[in-house]
């Protein structure tokens, strides 16, 4: 085993002993020390993942065997580039929100630390795992972990969305389990490569039960993504929980997305036979409903905190509709933006309680009342006043929200104006790229991205314009270092992701290139091929 690939199972490892040292030290008088030692595995989980992701980038695929069994029979971990890029952003959006919950919301409530590294195990194992019961096993750790978090605190609200969130998830795996038992009754297997190499040969009497399973399991995935009209839950949901819960849950419908994208065209690509491109036209349309939905969320919302749950829809809806559209470029396009989008969510999530602050509660709902009913505002401001002085602390805030809203309405010249121009530029141009392109579905997702991102200007504009500018008497909030650091610290990122575009785009094509020829993926796990370096766990 090289030491390299020993790394592979540290994401899942380090975790699990941290969360459970955790509830050992549980108590008033450690909570330091669990504090403590929470950033300080998130950090280590930050470098492990650099490390995976330069390796990643070499060319090399390593494959884990625990237990020195050989797949498809024992349990294996893969790292690619896919997942090795979703580990750093899951854990680089994490060290953010534990950052950030030191101020206060660690203590809002019990076991917040080792729920949070239980989270990031079954996290991480999910982008990891390389067979679907295994998955199943880290799907079920990380929603366990979820429901703890989302009830983290106390309030009316807090509870009632949580209690939707747990039954809905509940749904989602029984609906996992029947879809894995449709595909291992036909197949005989479960591990993903396997199944990649069996599809193809299904007889035409069990092709029909296959799909049906496939379609089951993606309704799970799905339903997690927040596909329409799957996702009423989720707005709700997400605006009800803490702010360091909501910015880490950012990275949690795209566990579903990632996992339909990766057994889309594992499964169902050029090689799979007569269900070759089964399901690209349902997820092409529900993606563009989904960021419909999404977009028309945004300008209804009064609260800050839904204006980024439905944010969350638009990137889900807008990384499934490329899928659908089974081009190489879009989505290589599409994984820059999950990239971008997912890191302006959780900084707005993280920054909506800082500007909540000092503000009257429902204040929003009185100006829409006030302006519904021609009602005038009352004003102890003098006519001489020609304006309000900002002070510091409001001006930083206000940077904050601004670069927030450029990431995530995609305009320049953040990151998110990037990723949107390489998407909508490989789509209208499918006859540059391999693979076969719906009819009219670049001009499609091309207006269905630009009435999002004029929707969430608007929205994002009026919001700004009602905390920063029409409530001069607001009190300014008290804003410590250690909630604005981890909001500008994920900012940073996609600033420099603007700067360094060109390699980072270059990593995105490379990861859509491997995704959309899975043929040495397929040969690297089952062993019959020697492109990777490989490793058996003793």
């Amino acid at each position: 085993m090289s030491g390299a690939s020993g790394l592979v199972i540290a994401p899942i490892l380090l975790p699990l002993l941290a969360g459970a040292g955790m509830l050992l030290l549980n108590g008033e008088k450690h909570r330091s020390i669990v504090a403590g030692l929470n950033v300080g595995v998130t950090v280590a989980l930050v470098c492990i993942a650099t490390i995976l992701l330069g390796l990643s980038d070499a060319g090399t695929r390593d494959v884990y065997r625990l237990g020195n069994w050989p797949a498809p029979f024992g349990i294996v971990l893969v790292l690619d580039r896919l997942s090795a890029l979703m580990l750093l952003l899951t854990n680089v959006l994490a060290l953010a929100s534990v950052v950030y919950s030191l101020a206060r919301w660690h203590r809002a409530g019990a076991h917040f630390h080792s729920l949070f590294q239980f989270l990031l195990m079954g996290l991480n194992g999910a982008f990891l795992t390389g067979d679907l019961f295994n998955l199943f096993v880290f799907f079920e750790l990380l929603l366990a972990a979820s429901y703890g978090l989302l009830l983290h605190g106390s309030g009316l609200a807090r509870v009632k969305a949580g209690l939707h969130y747990i039954v809905v998830n509940l749904a989602a795996s029984l609906l996992f389990l029947i879809g894995v038992s449709l595909i291992y009754g036909v197949t005989g297997t479960l591990n993903m490569a396997d199944l990649a190499a069996r599809v193809h040969a299904v007889a035409a009497e069990s092709r029909g039960l296959l799909e049906a399973g496939a379609g089951v399991l993606a309704v799970a995935f799905l339903l997690k993504a927040g596909m329409w009209p799957l996702n009423f839950w989720l707005p709700t949901a997400y605006a009800a929980a803490s702010p360091p819960v909501a910015s880490i849950f950012a990275i949690m419908t795209k566990v579903g997305v990632y996992i339909v994208l990766r057994l889309s065209l594992l499964l169902f690509g050029e090689d799979a036979g007569a269900s070759a491109g089964f399901g690209r036209e349902f997820l092409l349309l529900a993606g563009l409903a989904t960021i419909l939905f999404g977009a028309i969320g945004t300008l209804a919302s009064q609260d800050t905190a839904r204006l980024g749950g439905f944010s969350v829809l638009i990137s889900s809806g807008t990384v499934l509709a490329a899928t659908g559209m089974g081009q190489v470029g879009v989505t290589s396009g599409a994984l820059f933006y999950l990239v971008s989008s997912t890191l302006g969510i959780g900084a707005f999530f993280l920054l909506v309680e800082l500007i909540e602050r000092g503000r009257e509660p429902g204040a929003d709902m009185i100006a829409v009342t006030r302006e519904a009913y021609g009602e005038e505002v009352e004003t102890d401001q003098a006519e001489g006043d020609v304006g309000i002085a900002i002070v510091a602390t409001m001006g930083l805030l206000g940077v904050a929200f601004i670069g927030c809203a450029l990431v995530i309405a995609g305009l320049p010249p953040l990151s998110g104006f990037i990723a949107k121009f390489a998407l909508l530029a490989a789509a209208l141009h499918p006859a540059d790229q391999p693979g076969g392109a719906i009819p009219g579905s670049g001009w499609a997702l091309l207006a269905v991205l630009i009435l999002s991102g004029f929707a969430t200007l608007v929205a994002m504009a009026r919001a700004g314009i009602r905390i920063f500018w029409a409530s001069p008497d607001r009190t300014v909030p008290r804003v410590r270092v250690i909630e604005m650091a981890p909001i500008m610290f994920l900012l940073f990122i996609c600033a420099a992701q603007t700067v360094w575009a060109g390699p980072v785009i270059r990593f995105m094509q490379a990861a859509a290139q491997s995704l959309h020829a899975p043929a040495d993926y397929i040969s690297d796990v089952l062993n019959t091929g020697s492109s990777s370096r490989q490793a058996e766990g003793k």
